[in-house]
C-alpha cells in the first residue's frame, strides 16, 4: 500500500472515531433539561436586571418561581442529569441563586436521603423533619410544633432551615473539617458574584432580593417537601404522591410524583409522568395508597393542622 493511501486510511479512521465519540456524547444529552437550564438562568438574569420595571407582586411571584425552579433543577442534577459528564453537571448546578445552601452539601444530604431504609429516620435521613427519642436527643421546641402545620412550615421553614444548616456547618468548620472549608469557600465566591451582579449591575438591594426571591422561593420548595414523606414502620410506605398538579408539577419537575421518583431516581423529570401512568397501581399498592388529589388537597388537610406526630414511627412503636 502506498504511503499516502496509508495516511489517508488512518485519517479516515481517526475522523470516524471522533464522529462516533461526538455522536455518543450528543445522544447522551438530555435536551429538555438543557433547554430548561437556559430558560431558568436566562430568566433570572433578565428579571433581576429589569426588576425596577416589574410591579412588586409580579416580581415576587416570578422571583419565587425561579428560585424554586432552580432548586428543582439542582435536584435533577444530583441524580446525574442532564449530561454524561458529572463535572459539567455540577458546574450547571453550582450558582447558588438562593444564596444560603451550597450545592455539594445539598447533594450529599439528598443521596443519603434516597436510601430506602433511611427515609424519615431522624438518625439517618438528613432531610427528615421528625425527632428521635432516647439519650442525647433534644426535646421538641415550639418552632418544631409550629412547623407541623403547612402554614407554619411555609412561614418559618426557610429561616429555620437556614439557621439549622449554619449551626451544623459551624460545628464542622470549628472541628477543622478541610473538606467542608473548601465547599464553603467555593460557595462564598459564587454567592459573592451573585451579590455583585445584584448590587453593582442591577442596583437590586440584597434585602429586597431576599424578600422577593429567596424567602418565597424556598417556601415554595417546602410546599413540595411538606407532605411527600411520612413516618411509617414500613419504609416502602413512607413516600407520597400528589396527583393533579399540572402547574406546580412543572415547577417541581414532577417530583410531586414522588413514589415514582424514588422508584427510579435516575429517570429524567420529563419521563416521570409516563412511568407513573404505567406503574400507578403497583406504586400505590407499594406505598399503601398515600396519595393526595393535588396541592389544594394538601392545603385543605394540613394548612392549620399537624401533618404527623413529631416523633418518628420507630420511636413511637418503641414507646408502646
Amino acid at each position: 500500500m502506498m504511503p499516502n493511501v496509508v495516511v489517508l486510511s488512518l485519517k479516515s479512521r481517526w475522523v470516524g472515531d471522533v464522529i462516533n465519540r461526538a455522536w455518543r456524547a450528543v445522544s447522551g444529552l438530555e435536551w429538555p433539561t438543557i433547554a430548561l437550564t437556559v430558560l431558568i438562568y436566562g430568566a433570572w438574569t433578565a428579571v433581576t436586571f429589569f426588576h425596577a420595571l416589574i410591579p412588586l407582586p409580579v416580581l415576587v411571584i416570578v422571583g419565587a418561581w425561579l428560585i424554586a425552579w432552580h432548586g428543582s433543577l439542582q435536584h435533577e442534577i444530583i441524580h446525574g442529569h442532564p449530561t454524561p459528564w458529572s463535572r459539567l453537571n455540577t458546574a450547571i448546578a453550582l450558582p447558588p441563586l438562593a444564596l444560603w445552601l451550597p450545592f455539594e452539601i445539598y447533594r450529599r444530604c439528598h443521596i443519603t436521603h434516597h436510601v430506602l431504609e433511611h427515609l424519615t429516620d431522624p438518625a439517618r435521613d438528613p432531610e427528615s423533619r421528625y425527632l428521635a427519642t432516647g439519650p442525647g436527643t433534644r426535646a421538641p421546641r415550639s418552632v418544631d410544633r409550629l412547623q407541623q402545620s403547612l402554614l407554619g412550615r411555609l412561614v418559618l421553614g426557610p429561616l429555620v432551615d437556614a439557621g439549622e444548616l449554619l449551626a451544623r456547618e459551624v460545628v464542622h468548620l470549628v472541628r477543622g473539617d478541610l473538606d467542608r472549608l473548601r465547599i464553603w469557600a467555593m460557595h462564598a465566591i459564587m454567592a459573592a458574584l451573585i451579590v455583585a451582579w445584584l448590587r453593582v449591575v442591577c442596583h437590586f438591594s440584597l434585602g429586597q432580593y431576599l424578600i422577593c426571591f429567596v424567602y418565597p422561593g424556598v417556601a415554595l420548595t417546602l410546599l413540595r417537601s411538606f407532605a411527600e414523606h411520612r413516618a411509617h414502620p414500613d419504609p416502602a410506605r413512607r413516600t407520597a404522591i400528589v396527583e393533579r398538579a399540572p402547574v406546580l408539577g412543572l415547577l417541581f419537575l414532577h417530583n410531586n410524583l414522588h413514589v415514582a421518583h424514588h422508584f427510579q431516581p435516575d429517570l429524567p423529570w420529563y419521563a416521570l409522568p409516563a412511568l407513573y401512568r404505567r406503574e400507578r397501581e403497583r406504586l400505590l399498592a407499594a406505598n399503601g395508597g398515600l396519595v393526595y388529589a393535588g396541592y389544594a388537597d394538601v392545603f385543605r388537610r394540613y394548612l392549620l393542622r399537624p401533618h404527623d406526630e413529631l416523633m418518628h414511627a420507630a420511636a413511637l412503636a418503641a414507646r408502646r
